[in-house]
């Protein structure tokens, strides 16, 4: 029978082996920390957040947590995969990000080039199957209720949807087409 004594080993143990498949931000480290402890007790847990927020200062110091740089990463590969600003700053808040570390890595992509929205939006066109990609006929105003959904406006969700094949969307999303 496993005793409810949670110490520094035992936490060390759970965040390294977090941070080994996942990239994360202090606070989720912080929150999935007291999830665990959480499972064992609520006296564990209450015992063990100072120990937890020692960790994450630990992590923090050595270089293990760097918001900043989980906030750019994050911002990449969710602009790649198709998502809008707004959702982007949704899931870093949700994260525990701050405001300007989410700034910061927002700021990254407007210097790259053209609008990051429109290019978001262009690959979320392609990766649903949206606008020009699409395989039939389909309801235009059920593919600008997609967009919304995902966070998109109206103009750049008829941007999208007004080109005529996927040759167009990317010369959009490079911003060659306005």
């Amino acid at each position: 029978m496993e005793s409810n004594e949670i110490g520094p080993d035992l936490l060390e143990r759970w965040a390294l082996h977090y941070l080994g498949r996942y990239a994360s931000s202090a606070e989720n480290l912080r929150r999935v920390l007291t999830r665990r402890t959480r499972r064992r007790s609520a006296e564990a847990a209450a015992l063990a957040a100072p120990l937890i927020d020692a960790v994450v200062a630990r992590y923090r110091e050595a270089g293990l947590l760097d918001d900043a740089a989980y906030a750019a990463a994050r911002v990449q590969s969710l602009h790649r995969r198709g998502e809008s600003m707004r959702a982007m700053r949704a899931r870093l808040a949700a994260k525990g990000v701050s405001a300007a570390d989410v700034a910061n890595a927002v700021s990254g992509l407007w210097a790259a080039g053209a609008e990051p929205d429109l290019a978001a939006a262009c690959a979320f066109a392609r990766r649903r199957r949206l606008g020009p990609f699409r395989r039939a006929a389909a309801d235009y105003a059920r593919e600008l209720g997609a967009f919304a959904r995902a966070g998109f406006s109206r103009r750049v969700a008829e941007a999208v949807l007004a080109c005529a094949d996927a040759a167009a969307v990317e010369a959009l999303a490079r911003g060659e087409l306005d």
